[in-house]
């Protein structure tokens, strides 16, 4: 039985808002009004106020119903709510650290390279112990380099093996360069700035981009392995194509190098690859149609 006493909050004719619930105080005569809003009131209205936008931007920029643009939001907060619950601070084993912005080309001094500061996670807690306890000191190192490495690209900025060595690891760069040599008898390409940059020897990661091209890999996933952009990879490709090519045609190392603008240390290491890895059959018919369309071409220039 419902009591008189109590309103049940129905909507009323040309009223825009439900009654609020009220009891009255049988002792004291007074009407007490139930308050239904939480706590976190405030949190609610700022958080809709950006809720509204996105919902807005999907309607009107993706052409969606206001159902379907309420679903992606819902899926969104699904997907990244715990990092929408950061404050933004650093978290417990993570430093602030000053690098060069990827944005600096690789022949402006250092005096005058723009610096980024970025956030490393030096100490991942759980899941570098779990490393530690089943792994060595080296391996641990080697994963610590690679996630800082990463966290820095990812932020604008290029660590360097001095970098690691003197500022983070406290270690000799020789230990730090057959860590390097390790990782990439894995496959694995540190964004370095001698890497991205392509300064000093950085000719292994070109050769691994060609040994994973020429394994059938596409040129999204060579470049998301490698952490170069895709222009670049195809940039490699197509250098690597003409040094074939060149060679094919009889043209001695030296000459290829200087024709193609590469070091003849890196023209031998693509003669290797291509003598030694297994080559994908769709690879090797594009390489003939490229080899074969080249020497149409110096067959036309020969010609009187």
């Amino acid at each position: 039985m419902i009591d008189p006493l109590m309103n049940t909050g129905e909507r009323k004719e040309g009223v825009a808002r439900l009654e609020f619930p009220c009891v009255r105080n049988l002792n004291k005569g007074r009407i007490i009004m139930i308050n239904n809003s939480s706590l976190g009131k405030w949190d609610r209205l700022a958080h809709k106020q950006l809720d509204q936008q996105f919902t807005h931007e999907v309607i009107h920029g993706l052409q969606c119903s206001p159902f379907e643009a309420s679903a992606i939001l819902d899926t969104v907060y699904h997907v990244y709510d715990s990092y929408f619950e950061t404050s933004g601070t650093l978290k417990p084993g993570q430093i602030l650290f000053q690098v060069v912005s990827i944005e600096t080309s690789s022949n402006t001094p250092l005096s005058q390279s723009k610096q980024v500061t970025v956030t490393l996670t030096f100490d991942a807690g759980s899941e570098d112990l779990k490393i530690r306890r089943s792994g060595s000191v080296q391996a641990l190192r080697q994963h610590r380099m690679q996630r800082m490495c990463i966290e820095a690209f990812q932020q604008g900025g290029l660590l360097t093996i001095e970098d690691l060595a003197n500022r983070l690891f406290n270690c000799g760069q020789r230990t730090l360069s057959r860590d390097l040599e390790a990782l990439h008898r894995k496959g694995i390409v540190l964004p370095l700035r001698s890497t991205i940059k392509d300064m000093g020897r950085s000719i292994c990661h070109r050769s691994l981009i060609i040994e994973e091209w020429l394994q059938g890999k596409e040129y999204s996933e060579i470049a998301r392995n490698t952490h170069h952009s895709i222009s670049s990879v195809q940039n490699y490709v197509s250098k690597f194509k003409r040094v074939i090519a060149l060679t094919e045609e009889g043209y001695d190392v030296h000459t290829i190098a200087f024709l193609v603008k590469l070091s003849a240390s890196l023209v031998e290491s693509y003669h290797q690859l291509y003598q030694t890895v297994k080559i994908m059959p769709h690879r090797r018919k594009e390489l003939r149609s490229f080899l074969k369309k080249g020497a149409q071409n110096s067959t036309t220039r020969r010609c009187p």
